[in-house]
């Protein structure tokens, strides 16, 4: 016999204060929805906070200040830009987490404060399932460069010149996308390069400069112009595509690693418990922002790709890179604490 509700209900005595309380909890569920939808509806109604947790001058600013006037035309509210730097990200994500979920207050960081810190910090101030990934807004790699005087252009250069003399190599600091990448290429082509952290990429790439560490795979912006001038050679890129704005440079995969790829994200997050139409309406505009012509362009400029991606998708690349980084720190025995 097919189910009919109303013939179940016909068939079963309900006490009447069962009724009641059921009653009372259904009305109070919808009164939580209806409220919920009504905070959609009308949000946002003051400007949205936007927490960086890095020093300003970074790809995060440089991303979200771009998208800010954007959203502002969209929103009809201001963005605020906070930095709240220290810990790797750490601090400035645990604020966030512990924001309340009105959909007032995001963070927007590199993905290295979720695949990378879980690995390295003993004691994180907040869970990972405290924030939710809404959208890989952009992506980026690292260049690899060394100073001309070593002789080396390409990857199997370097491979060669590290069989016949010790090496070095600088970074923007332990844990940071250049520390990691320049391990995961160590661990797949068996080189040996003593790691030299710096204060990061700036300091990194003057001390390449002037020769006192031969290389160092480090943000292209960072140095694109003295890879121009031919102060600095570039052998490759760590990601899975060639830079906008060195496109006659190859890939590390196409350099001869085959399988190589080291990608970084900038992603855009919120509080778990932020409703899901206010993170909808956000990440829309945020996304339409950077996907204008103007923006797309400034952001290649400085070797940023627009991404966009839905939430699932930034979801999945976590995951994925969780597990790739989370091998390279224990195979160095990264730990920053």
């Amino acid at each position: 016999m097919p189910f009919s509700a109303s013939a179940t209900l016909s068939s079963v005595t309900i006490a009447p204060a069962y009724r009641a309380r059921s009653l009372t909890f259904v009305a109070a569920l919808l009164a939580v929805c209806a409220s919920s939808s009504a905070l959609a509806q009308a949000w946002p109604q003051r400007p949205i906070k936007v927490v960086i947790p890095f020093p300003p001058g970074g790809p995060s600013d440089l991303v979200m200040r771009t998208a800010a006037e954007k959203i502002l035309a969209n929103l009809k509210q201001p963005i605020v830009i906070e930095n709240q730097p220290g810990a790797g990200g750490n601090i400035g994500a645990a604020s966030v987490a512990r924001a309340a979920p009105d959909g007032y207050t995001f963070l927007f960081a590199t993905d290295t404060l979720l695949t990378v810190n879980p690995h390295v910090y003993k004691s994180m101030p907040f869970k990972l399932d405290d924030l939710k990934p809404i959208s890989v807004l952009s992506s980026f790699s690292q260049t690899l460069v060394c100073n001309p005087s070593l002789g080396v252009k390409t990857v199997s250069d370097l491979i060669a010149k590290s069989k016949t003399m010790p090496l070095s190599y600088a970074s923007g600091g332990a844990g940071v996308p250049g520390h990691l990448s320049t391990e995961l290429l160590l661990s797949m082509t068996g080189m040996q390069m003593t790691h030299i952290p710096y204060k990061g990429p700036a300091p990194a790439m003057q001390d390449v400069l002037a020769n006192q560490v031969p290389c160092g795979l480090l943000a292209g912006p960072t140095v694109l112009p003295h890879v121009r001038s031919g102060k600095l050679t570039a052998l490759a890129v760590s990601g899975q595509a060639r830079s906008p704005s060195l496109p006659e440079v190859p890939t590390v995969d196409e350099a001869g690693v085959k399988g190589y790829e080291a990608d970084f994200s900038l992603i855009l997050m919120a509080p778990k418990q932020v409703p899901d139409d206010i993170v909808a309406k956000f990440r829309q505009a945020v996304v339409d922002a950077l996907r204008t012509p103007e923006a797309t362009e400034r952001l290649k400029a400085s070797d940023q790709i627009v991404i966009g991606s839905t939430p699932e998708q930034a979801v999945a690349k976590v995951a994925k890179d969780f597990a790739k980084w989370g091998a390279v720190s224990r195979k160095i025995g990264l730990s920053l604490d």
